[in-house]
């Protein structure tokens, strides 16, 4: 009688492992982050954590041969799931391995692997590509993506053109490590983020591997390729590689570059990455400046005040970096400040001077008061000149209301305890409320979110 009770106990429990199983659910990861500016940028269900690029560019031909290997995790059991591509005929796409089927939505590649992946499962892609790369129009009519130069190419994405050249899952939140490997005609530089791995010539061209091991953002990608003159040296300590079309007169300024990291190392705390440098191209057609990790990119060559805004970038946008796109003056705002404090330090106009200066504009302006910079209202607006020196202002109003050691204490303290993370404004209120002991909502409302000239604060 106990046997027959006991192997009934034990079928019991079968069953319901059985059951148990049979219940584990496998569902397609989501085809965008509902990012507000960008909903469809980035995807669901997975995390990556290393893209290995391998690239082989004809600039005559402006074509693209390409070879991604994508290491990433699930985050739910996946069915399906989704990587940002724009273009590019596909040749061949597998999953551990193993072939699997996809289809296009607009910018979506959407991949079925041969079975589901487990949430918390590590899952390698490879998907090999060829086409010619896109040149993407922002809302605010800007160019990005791979954007040809006489002699190559001029790479930046932000916020959306990364998948104008490699399958990425394009949301800032899911950093990850690069390798890059871009075989390019010799007599060509390539700039990629990181330290340069390697350098070889055979059979008329020529391949650079660089490696960016450090967390990074999709959008902070690069490989801007053309005939550069490269320095490799150091700066402070840190590997350093200035690359300078020839057309180009140099100058002085870039000798900053060490002076640049030292004084904000100095208050922010520790440079974060592994290498520091410059881009500078013969790319005036695009019309801006962007800070790719470790080496910005300058589409000519920059005066004292965009090289420095830019590698204060590496602390404010490249290390700690927005979460979602229209919290953009945590990093605009913070390097339009570093801008200041940099002229300040360097004995020429404080940033209070600077703070003066701009308040003194009319309300009537309001051209320069709005939108306000915590709320840019739309992705047209998202880099607008508010953005950048209201966004600087809120930081010096909060300095003059909190006192310099409460002020350079949160500014250090944020760098820090946010390194490779993804932030928010309120976060960053909450910081500065609990290193000043002040109750700073009016404060950051009448700033960042109220249209309009400030008035009281």
């Amino acid at each position: 009688m106990r046997r027959w009770i006991l192997l009934l106990a034990v079928a019991a429990v079968l069953t319901a492992g059985a059951g148990g199983a049979r219940a584990a659910t496998f569902s397609p990861g989501s085809p965008g982050l509902g990012d507000p500016f960008f909903p469809l940028a980035g995807n669901g269900g997975y995390d990556v954590r290393d893209y290995a690029l391998t690239l082989d560019y004809d600039p005559s031909a402006n074509l693209l041969r390409a070879s991604a290997t994508i290491s990433a995790r699930a985050t739910q059991n996946l069915s399906r799931f989704d990587l940002d591509l724009r273009g590019f005929a596909i040749s061949r796409l597998t999953v551990d391995g193993k072939p699997a089927s996809w289809t296009r939505d607009g910018q979506e590649l959407v991949i079925s692997p041969q079975s589901g992946i487990p949430a918390g499962r590590a899952f390698g892609v490879v998907v090999d590509y060829a086409g010619t790369p896109s040149v993407i129009t922002d809302p605010d009519g800007s160019v990005e993506g791979w954007v040809p130069t006489p002699d190559g190419a001029f790479v930046v994405n932000e916020p959306q053109g990364s998948p104008a050249w490699y399958p990425v899952n394009d949301n800032p939140r899911d950093k990850a490590t690069y390798t890059f490997g871009v075989t390019v005609p010799d007599g060509l530089t390539v700039m990629a983020n990181g330290v340069l791995v390697s350098n070889a010539a055979s059979a008329g061209k020529r391949t650079w591997v660089w490696r960016e091991g450090d967390p990074m953002a999709p959008y902070l990608a690069t490989t801007t390729l053309g005939r550069f003159d490269l320095e490799i040296g150091s700066a402070g300590g840190v590997p350093s590689y200035v690359a300078v079309d020839p057309t180009l007169s140099t100058g002085n300024v870039l000798r900053l570059i060490p002076d640049a990291v030292a004084l904000y190392s100095s208050i922010y705390g520790p440079y974060p990455f592994d290498a520091v440098g410059a881009i500078i191209d013969d790319a005036k057609a695009v019309g801006y400046s962007l800070e790719t990790q470790t080496k910005p990119n300058f589409d000519r060559m920059p005066n004292e005040a965009t090289l420095v805004h830019e590698l204060s970038h590496m602390w404010f946008g490249d290390s700690v970096t927005l979460t979602e796109w229209p919290d953009i003056w945590l990093h605009e705002g913070f390097a339009t400040w570093s801008e200041w404090i940099w002229s300040e330090r360097r004995g020429n106009k404080s940033a209070a001077q600077w703070f003066k200066e701009l308040y003194n504009k009319p309300a009537q302006d309001t051209l320069f008061w709005n939108p306000p910079p915590g709320d840019p209202g739309a992705a047209s607006l998202l880099f607008n000149g508010t953005i950048y020196y209201r966004g600087g202002m809120t930081l010096q109003a909060l300095r003059e209301k909190v006192g310099d050691f409460a002020f350079f204490s949160i500014m250090r303290s944020w760098a820090q305890q946010n390194r490779f993370g993804n932030v928010t404004t309120p976060g960053f209120v909450a910081l500065a409320e609990r290193i000043s002991g002040m109750e700073l909502d009016p404060f950051f409302r009448v700033w960042l979110y109220e249209p309009g000239k400030p008035i009281t604060w």
